[in-house]
């Protein structure tokens, strides 16, 4: 596997011509991550104090991921925070009922009053709990998502970071809505085999943004149905079809999408900040690299309701972050 925005030119084309898959990394993959923040954010930043119960069956959400109390997830990144802190740290009171929760997956509260103000304060300036962040959304999310594509032997940057996006939003389990469940549809829809050329492959991409977009519409499993949240976000399949349009294949240093009221925008690589994050983190680069196994069932998600339909400032904390 190569790594498509290190590798230049002719030799890039002729290694991808012959089929072989390209993984996303360095600003490939930040557009990617980036690409997603518009989705749930708004904006391309990576809200890693974003912290509010939602009253929507999970708990808590917060941080980069919607990670939450009732699913397990945010324990998982605590727990992260942990190892770097040696375990003595802000949230440490708290370990007790966060592991119950995580383990029962009760949507309850009680005995998380501080754990907004723990998870802001620290989401703004702690860059051991920012990489912990990271972490856990890389192994719950970015790298089942990769496998998938890996299996697909995928070769563009729009098609890699479109089920990332997928996986973030529907989870990386194998449930009726889940990632695996919209490949093997669109698959059989465009009737796609594993490293197909270009033009096949973006057949395959086109299929695999209608069949999310039905899922989006009319979800199959029950929990995906509330509030009819997930029709409201097709703005997310609206915008990868743009990309497409606009030949967006690859990504280099930036991307043409639609934002989430369908007005072109350009997302751009700031590589530079996620590695000053790393070092200021005490991480050794091999270290950072390394992205931990994934563990336990896939990630499933329960439908998180759009940003449109909270005050975005309320929602994602950008009164603070301005302030």
């Amino acid at each position: 596997m190569l790594c498509a925005g290190r590798v230049l030119g002719l030799v890039a084309a002729a290694l991808l011509a012959a089929g072989a898959s390209a993984k996303l990394c360095g600003c490939s993959k930040d557009v990617a991550l980036r690409i997603t923040n518009v989705y749930e954010n708004g904006d391309t930043d990576f809200h890693y104090d974003y912290c509010e119960n939602l009253g929507d069956g999970r708990g808590i959400t917060a941080g980069i991921a919607g990670f939450c109390t009732g699913t397990a997830d945010a324990w998982q990144v605590i727990q992260e925070y942990h190892k770097l802190t040696g375990g003595k740290d802000d949230f440490s009171p708290m370990d007790s009922v966060l592991a119950k929760y995580a383990k029962s997956g009760s949507d309850s509260a009680a005995g998380l009053e501080r754990y907004c103000d723990v998870w802001g304060k620290l989401g703004k300036s702690d860059v051991k709990f920012q990489h912990a962040q990271d972490l856990v959304r890389d192994k719950l999310y970015y790298v089942p998502s990769q496998e998938e594509a890996d299996k697909l032997r995928l070769k563009l940057d729009i098609s890699r970071a479109f089920l990332y996006d997928t996986g973030i939003q529907h989870g990386t389990g194998s449930d009726g809505d889940g990632l695996k469940a919209v490949i093997r549809e669109a698959s059989q829809k465009a009737s796609f085999k594993a490293g197909g050329s270009q033009e096949q492959e973006i057949a395959w991409l086109r299929a695999m943004i209608e069949t999310r977009d039905e899922h989006l519409k009319n979800p199959k499993e029950k929990d995906n149905q509330g509030g009819n949240y997930w029709a409201q976000t097709t703005y997310r399949t609206k915008s990868y079809k743009y990309a497409i349009d606009q030949k967006e294949y690859m990504f280099g240093t930036s991307v043409k999408i639609l934002d989430n009221d369908g007005k072109p925008m350009t997302v751009k690589c700031q590589l530079k900040a996620a590695v000053r994050r790393r070092d200021a983190a005490g991480v050794p680069a091999k270290i950072y690299r390394q992205l931990a196994e994934p563990s336990g069932p896939p990630a499933s998600r329960r439908p998180r309701p759009p940003l449109q339909q909270h005050d975005s400032a309320t929602a994602r904390g950008l009164d603070a972050l301005a302030s």
